[in-house]
């Protein structure tokens, strides 16, 4: 399969080695042209191309920038085929984004990449940390193996993303339409937790609207106040105990 990948910071240039790995052909592309690329690509198994010719050649797109950075491409998507998968990788964070025009009047954060893209998305890849993508992908049925949620509402679309997800290393879970993709953004238990598929599906039923805001700035605040000092697996603890699915908690991270 073509694989495109628009942002080649540490999410974007891992899925690229890792779907180089598995077969794929990936093309990555970063803000600033394809010269400034040829390393990462090079690195990964993949091929360094501009934006515009990425989206144009693939049949799976994922979008891995920053959410705030995301309506500049908008020019890319304007004439690709309805066939193609994109895939956001996006999260919101209000102190980095600041307040995006009609992101309040979305229903979720993916339906704002959905209309900003002109084009259908699927979630995807948002709720893992860099390193834990990098360095935690097993075989299918290890019995350590994360999983990690996707949404979308197109189902060829979501089981294309699904299938990708299990050849980065991980148990893809159907998380169901676009509108309940709240569910696995920051703030809620399904985010950064690296949980085995048992817990994620429960992780998604506890997921809470009302105190996800309050939870996603509590662990925004706390880690990108002192980022140099947190782990990663520091922030999976952190993460654990304000989602209260601290160690001891039986339900989850058993």
């Amino acid at each position: 399969m073509q694989i495109g990948i628009v942002g080649a910071g540490k999410i974007g240039a891992t899925l690229a080695r890792k779907l180089s790995a598995t077969g794929h052909k990936v093309l990555i592309a970063n803000s600033r042209g394809p010269e400034t690329t040829e390393e990462t690509a090079a690195a990964a198994g993949a091929v360094a191309a501009a934006a515009g010719e990425v989206v144009r050649r693939s049949q799976v797109v994922i979008v891995s920038i920053p959410f705030n950075a995301i309506p500049r491409l908008k020019n890319h998507f304007t004439e690709i085929d309805d066939s193609v998968v994109v895939i956001d990788t996006s999260n919101y964070f209000p102190f980095r984004d600041g307040n995006p025009e009609g992101l309040a009047d979305s229903e979720t954060e993916s339906h704002w990449v959905s209309t900003q893209l002109g084009h259908p998305v699927v979630k995807a890849w948002n709720s893992i940390l860099a390193g834990s993508l990098t360095t935690k992908g097993l075989p299918k049925g290890a019995v350590a193996r994360i999983a990690l949620p996707v949404s979308g509402d197109d189902v060829t679309s979501r089981e294309t993303a699904m299938e990708l997800v299990e050849a980065t290393g991980f148990d893809a879970i159907d998380a169901g339409s676009l509108d309940e993709s709240w569910r696995q953004e920051p703030g809620n238990p399904a985010y950064c937790t690296d949980l085995s598929a048992k817990d994620v599906e429960l992780a998604l039923q506890r997921a809470n609207r009302t105190t996800a805001t309050k939870k996603r700035d509590l662990l925004a605040e706390r880690v990108f106040a002192a980022r140099d000092r947190y782990t990663d697996e520091d922030i999976l603890s952190l993460g654990r105990r304000i989602y209260n699915l601290a160690p001891d908690d039986d339900e989850l991270c058993g």
